[in-house]
């Protein structure tokens, strides 16, 4: 996500990363209990994982990641008047990728004097599951995090 948002930012596409809480908690990342905590497991995603984005965090309850659908790794393109054009239930770098692209399209289209109607499309995309780089994470964050994850599948 970091080579997306370098590359599109020469078309003022902005990107963030809103930190919500620990996916898998354990050890080294426990449940959150503070804002202080809270900031420095945002610290690290900078430090630690190389997050290059801003790092917008979220409130301890999560107000932020509730009021837009509390899924656990999602993404949403929001156009610069706030009208949400794009949501994801699972962060996928092509297919955000793609998105930004087609958007970016359209903007020049329209600049062209192209009349375009909206309409809306659902579609079912597909991502590589890297199970390495996952127990990495899990490993990450603690034995705990392993343990939890390893018994629940």
């Amino acid at each position: 996500m970091n080579e997306i948002a370098q590359r599109y930012a020469q078309e003022n596409v902005a990107s963030i990363f809103l930190y919500t809480h620990e996916a898998h908690p354990g050890e080294n990342y426990p449940h959150l209990t503070s804002m202080e905590q809270k900031l420095r497991h945002a610290h690290d995603l900078r430090v630690k994982i190389g997050v290059e984005r801003p790092i917008l965090v979220d409130s301890l309850d999560g107000a932020c990641h509730r009021a837009y659908g509390s899924n656990p790794n999602m993404s949403w393109i929001i156009s610069n008047s706030g009208i949400p054009v794009y949501k994801s239930d699972w962060t996928d770098a092509g297919s955000v990728e793609s998105a930004i692209a087609y958007l970016i399209d359209v903007l020049k289209r329209r600049r062209n004097g192209e009349r375009l109607a909206q309409f809306h499309v659902e579609r079912a995309d597909f991502r590589t599951q890297d199970h390495k780089a996952f127990y990495a994470g899990l490993e990450r964050n603690g034995p705990k995090a392993v343990k939890e994850f390893s018994e629940a599948f």
